[in-house]
């Protein structure tokens, strides 16, 4: 949602996030379809937007339950058989709009990057400002992380890209070369998984938002400490 983005620049939820996967909706005898191919027309990608602007809001509005497929196909204008074309179930889909909103986020830091010193504050800044704005839709967070909780090995090409998306984030965020180190390599994805960890411990009540913001800045001084170890100097010291 729009509203997640521009908080960034700039409640606790229901958390449920242990309830059975019996209760995500699936599509009947064909639910062995794939996603359409992502070599979209411009009319295909016109019809794509809506079904995650749809399926955004009602996130937003009432967290994972109210993601319906048939309402997500009444609100987006498209018949409901398109729409499990596009999206074979309700956890596919929203594992889509969390991605849609990475991409989103992305592209506001590229306009609005962090401007801390080193590497592991930028990072940390670039993190803390992207779960301060799922913390003023927290409901929308509730639906995201319950879908990736729920994906299966069916839904994985989708949970890949939002791993990788998350890594390009964090990667970005640390000025540092496209082709990192596997030192650096290894440091982002324990980041990314401290990132997702807090959020669920936050939407379950089990963390504040200050134990939020301390754990996500421990685990980003790992860049520091791959920097040290590989013998190469610390991002933002480089040529000083």
């Amino acid at each position: 949602m729009d509203q997640v983005i521009r908080a960034t620049a700039g409640g606790r939820g229901a958390a449920g996030v242990g309830e059975k996967v019996a209760k995500v909706d699936k599509p009947g005898a064909g639910s062995g379809r794939r996603p359409v191919s992502p070599s979209l027309t411009a009319r295909q990608e016109a019809r794509r937007r809506r079904i995650l602007r749809a399926s955004t809001r009602l996130a937003a509005r009432g967290g994972f339950e109210a993601v319906q497929m048939r309402e997500v196909a009444e609100s987006s204008e498209v018949a409901l058989g398109t729409l499990y074309r596009y999206f074979p179930s309700k956890v596919h889909l929203l594992v889509a709009v969390m991605q849609d909103q990475l991409e989103r986020l992305h592209a506001t830091l590229r306009k609005q990057p962090p401007d801390g010193d080193t590497a592991a504050e930028r990072v940390a800044q670039t993190l803390v400002r992207a779960f301060r704005a799922l913390q003023r839709e927290p409901r929308l967070a509730e639906a995201m992380v319950r879908a990736l909780t729920f994906a299966d090995r069916s839904v994985a090409p989708e949970v890949e890209q939002v791993s990788r998306q998350t890594t390009a984030i964090i990667l970005e965020a640390t000025g540092g070369p496209a082709d990192p180190a596997p030192g650096r390599l290894a440091a982002v994805r324990v980041i990314e998984h401290t990132w997702h960890a807090t959020l669920v411990a936050w939407l379950s009540g089990r963390a504040s938002l200050t134990q939020v913001t301390a754990d996500i800045e421990t685990a980003c001084r790992l860049i520091e400490l791959t920097d040290t170890t590989t013998g190469t100097a610390p991002a933002g010291t480089r040529g000083a």
